[in-house]
């Protein structure tokens, strides 16, 4: 039988991918005060980006149920017995244990592995495309597995804010916690490293912000994958694909605005590239 693949709406995948590969994303929650929304599904990217500027209530993010999971698991295994679920960095959020614990509240008899990706945003989505493809190609679950863990050190992002604030009140912040005490207006950069928030330079320029996402893609000698992402910032996130299609074809590079649970930490301007591939 088949491997199905399981990941979380944090990993940004374009609903055609999930669609075409079969992939199940399991939504994240988020609140705005007592009102509690899917990630994706009760609340658009569009949506949130206009509520997050019209609301005084600053937006949080809540783990799926177990419940979720086990459900999910359940649904799968009624057309296969092999499931891997590809989640976000473990340190960044609760939802990879919740993954693995509800393995136990499923009624069907079904082998699931869960696997921390150690990224979030479409360097965790790249590492689910990837199994994704090697199960539909017929790879067994050990293989897949096997070529997960091999896609993850291949992934990487980068990214620039205009504020680093919404990181900060949601406890993300991690090693870039170093920015805040700047007396000075900067763009930070930011990444993931070993699965946490960790500083990769700063600009004191918008522009030469986003020339150093050029110059990241452009490291690259060997791209499988690229994504351009943004949390309302579109003419940026245009004009720098159209940039990188001298490097990547540009209709091979995914577009998205951050899904919701991505945005409540980042908050708006925040511009980011994803590659999957080598340097050397």
């Amino acid at each position: 039988m088949t491997v199905k693949i399981v990941t979380d709406s944090v990993a940004d995948l374009p609903s055609d991918v999930v669609k075409d590969l079969g992939i199940m994303v399991i939504p994240m929650l988020v609140r705005f005060g007592e009102k509690v929304y899917r990630d994706g599904i009760d609340l658009t990217a569009d949506q949130f980006y206009k509520k997050l500027k019209q609301s005084k209530i600053l937006p949080g993010t809540s783990v799926p149920s177990p419940g979720t999971f086990a459900e999910a698991y359940d649904r799968l295994a009624e057309d296969t017995n092999q499931v891997l679920a590809i989640i976000l960095s473990s340190k960044l959020s609760g939802t990879y244990e919740v993954a693995k614990q509800s393995i136990g509240l499923m009624k069907r008899k079904c082998r699931v592995d869960v696997v921390d990706s150690e990224w979030a945003t479409m360097a965790e989505g790249f590492i689910v495309m990837t199994a994704a493809k090697a199960a539909q190609a017929g790879a067994s679950l050990d293989e897949v597995i096997e070529i997960t863990r091999k896609t993850i050190p291949r992934v990487d992002f980068l990214c620039t804010f205009d504020t680093l604030e919404y990181l900060r009140r949601g406890g993300r912040i991690g090693k870039a916690q170093t920015f805040l005490g700047s007396v000075l207006r900067v763009n930070p950069l930011i990444t993931l490293r070993d699965g946490v928030v960790e500083p990769a330079g700063k600009a004191h320029f918008r522009a030469k912000a986003i020339q150093h996402l050029h110059s990241f893609a452009m490291s690259y000698s060997c791209i499988e994958g690229m994504a351009v992402e943004d949390t309302a910032c579109p003419d940026e996130a245009e004009t720098l694909v159209e940039q990188l299609s001298a490097k990547f074809p540009k209709e091979h590079i995914y577009r998205s605005k951050m899904t919701p649970a991505i945005g409540t930490h980042t908050g708006p301007g925040l511009l980011l590239v994803a590659i999957l591939g080598d340097k050397s």
